[in-house]
């Protein structure tokens, strides 16, 4: 029986549930349950019945797992699989930044610890984003963390002037414009997919600019058969296997000096391998768990984004 298949074996003898992002590596995709954005995998956690939670993704989302389902247990392959975007929020930090606003209702992105979403309002995703910042009232004072690219995407497409955290994911921060028109010299005819997590000029070149999971769809249901993508390389899988017929080029990132790098990789997502996950639910462990009284401020929001994302069919 090979690697792969054990997994499975595994996955059904302890009733567990593997999910994984779009960003880890085709192996873990392909073995999981279930595959998708932070949306669709936190959405997924919400109803699962299984007894086992495995999160092939970064840490914070097993944290959100485990604050839904705070009777399962939920495992990750790899403790060491953080987020540089959540990094760049330290919650004490944060949780000062919003003191000092205290007319300021808090609008954070799911890419942040479980001590950041519990001095928030309301999570949200790159699937949801525009929708809920757009639930509150205009004249509602709003913070935005901790990604700043996206917040200023989202200031331009409302017209608000959220006050905005500083932080950035280190992936999307190494697109440029100046790689992108060099793919677009090369293949004329490709459109420019591209996560609102990148910088604004990339942003202004994209054709479409969406979440994972829209970037995932345009690329699948467009007659277009050509598509420069700029968003972190391991979405490429998925569009390969649901549209095979087409074309995928990753943008690769602005790196003074290196010569050759075809592709944006996510290092933390790239800790998650078939062997550690295999071992991960031979033992049960490594275990994500979220302190009691953080899980209870954390989940009022998680839950008021899931409930938004149902009521507006997300």
């Amino acid at each position: 029986m090979n690697l792969s298949e054990e997994i499975r074996r595994l996955a059904r003898e302890k009733e567990a549930v593997i999910l994984a992002h779009y960003y880890t590596e085709g192996a873990v995709q392909d073995v999981a349950d279930f595959v998708g954005d932070s949306l669709g995998l936190a959405q997924q956690a919400a109803k699962t019945d299984a007894r086992i939670i495995v999160m092939c993704g970064v840490h914070f989302m097993a944290e959100t797992c485990k604050i839904l389902c705070p009777g399962k247990k939920v495992l990750i392959p790899d403790p060491a699989a953080s987020c540089s975007l959540a990094e760049s929020c330290p919650a004490e930090e944060f949780a000062a930044f919003v003191r000092a606003h205290p007319d300021h209702k808090v609008v954070s992105y799911v890419n942040t610890s479980a001590a950041v979403k519990a001095v928030t309002d309301v999570v949200v995703t790159s699937t949801n984003a525009r929708q809920i910042v757009d639930s509150f009232p205009k004249d509602q004072p709003l913070i935005f963390g901790p990604d700043r690219n996206l917040g200023s995407y989202l200031n331009d497409l409302t017209g608000r002037q959220m006050l905005l955290w500083d932080g950035a994911c280190h992936v999307h921060e190494r697109f440029s414009v100046t790689k992108i028109l060099e793919l677009k010299a090369a293949y004329p005819n490709a459109k420019v997919l591209a996560h609102p997590e990148c910088k604004a000029p990339v942003l202004q070149m994209a054709d479409v600019v969406g979440s994972t999971a829209k970037l995932l769809k345009h690329a699948v249901h467009s007659e277009e058969t050509e598509f420069i993508v700029v968003t972190e390389s391991g979405i490429l899988h998925e569009m390969k296997k649901q549209a095979p017929g087409k074309t995928f080029i990753p943008v690769p990132p602005e790196v003074s000096g290196e010569v050759g790098c075809a592709c944006n990789e996510c290092a933390y997502m790239r800790l998650n391998t078939l062997d550690k996950l295999h071992r991960c639910l031979l033992e049960e462990t490594p275990e994500v768990d979220v302190p009691a009284e953080v899980r209870r401020k954390a989940l009022r929001p998680i839950k008021r984004m899931l409930d938004i994302s149902a009521r507006l069919g997300l």
